[in-house]
């Protein structure tokens, strides 16, 4: 068993927004690896699937605590499963450091100034662990908070669209080839040359139009209320914490 998480925030004021592209990812490798009769559960202080590609089992997750506490439910997750986290857990975050299209993976590192991260790490006690940051570009002259809890512009859709597609590619990689290829495999479309000394040998990764063919093909195919990740438990009166950035 391994554990893909996306981060986000829960409820419809949130959704699509850039601080969500974790959730986003999530909802597309739903459809990838999950069966179409599979149904969401509330459980983890999250919402979870369980999923399988190529014979690996695989549970995706995504916390319903708001940003700022999800390393609650991923501790919890990983320890009714008694995983390890530097092997088992992949996590897919927004990054506002990456451009709009980019996606950088590593196998363990800083927090970034990321909430959830942050979150992550201090319950896990550790930093090891994978993580696959998609570039949702910097805020410029925008408050970091608005700018993040804020929508794509339409210019930059496509290539969030594209970074998503190449996200879901390398969980996916991930899930049952490991950190090691799926960073030789991705880190160079990612705009990340530095993170194996392996990435020189990687294939040449999708171009733009293929990226672009690959998503529209998942959006294409509209998720099912059985085997999504959309709806928060019921009877949730946490407060509202959105996790934002550290400014």
């Amino acid at each position: 068993m391994r554990i893909v998480v996306g981060l986000g925030n829960p409820g419809i004021e949130y959704q699509r927004t850039r601080h969500n592209v974790g959730f986003d990812c999530i909802d597309r490798l739903v459809r990838r690896v999950c069966d179409p009769s599979s149904t969401a559960r509330a459980r983890f202080q999250a919402l979870v699937v369980e999923g399988e590609s190529h014979g690996e089992k695989v549970l995706l997750l995504k916390p319903m605590t708001y940003m700022n506490l999800s390393g609650n439910s991923v501790a919890e997750a990983l320890r009714f499963y008694k995983l390890d986290a530097t092997r088992d857990l992949l996590v897919l975050v927004d990054d506002i450091a990456l451009p709009c299209g980019a996606i950088r993976l590593r196998m363990d590192g800083s927090a970034g100034g990321h909430n959830g991260l942050s979150d992550i790490e201090a319950k896990l006690g550790t930093a090891m662990y994978a993580r696959c940051r998609i570039g949702i570009d910097a805020p410029g002259r925008l408050m970091q908070k608005d700018y993040v809890l804020g929508r794509f512009r339409e210019d930059q859709q496509p290539l969030v669209d594209e970074a998503l597609c190449l996200a879901t590619d390398a969980a996916e990689c991930w899930i049952t080839r490991g950190m090691v290829e799926t960073m030789n495999r991705f880190n160079r479309r990612g705009g990340d040359t530095s993170a194996t000394n392996d990435a020189a040998k990687a294939p040449t990764q999708k171009s733009a139009k293929d990226g672009a063919k690959d998503s529209a093909k998942d959006s294409a195919s509209p998720a099912k209320p059985a085997n999504t990740l959309d709806t928060p438990p019921q009877g949730d009166t946490r407060k509202r914490d959105p996790g934002l950035h550290a400014n």
